[in-house]
């Protein structure tokens, strides 16, 4: 059985919650409790999905702003692969082509090319966009 959105109830769930703009830690605290506690209920409303959405656009959007995630480099980007893949710099020179550009890749020394880049995108099977 398909249950159809309710407006009059959503609007009371609005006027319980009271969603709005997360602008301080505080606020941000009591939107992440309040939807844990919807997140957690058994056989939610349609209406509940709604209000759960909403407040999780509203944190998702604080947390950007307050807590942005850093865009790795290239070189740091190929490191944590790596690390990830526990790919040595003798396999990553056979990628590459030469352990001596390898070397200094990893080393930091050398900047990765663009012909590089798509060569280790492929072994990763990741975007080259990562490389560049």
């Amino acid at each position: 059985m398909t249950r159809t959105f309710n407006p009059d109830s959503y609007g009371k769930l609005l006027a319980e919650y009271q969603p709005k703009i997360i602008t301080t830690e505080q606020e941000n605290e009591q939107a992440i409790k309040r939807a844990l506690t919807l997140e957690h209920r058994p056989n939610r409303t349609p209406e509940e999905e709604m209000l759960l959405e909403v407040l999780l656009t509203l944190i998702e959007k604080f947390e950007q702003i307050h807590y942005p995630i850093p865009k790795g480099t290239p070189h740091s980007m190929l490191i944590h692969l790596m690390d990830a893949g526990d790919v040595t710099t003798e396999a990553l020179a056979e990628v590459i082509g030469s352990l001596e550009v390898a070397l200094q890749i990893v080393n930091g020394d050398r900047t990765i090319s663009k012909t590089q880049a798509e060569a280790l995108a492929d072994y990763f099977h990741v975007d080259v966009s990562l490389f560049t």
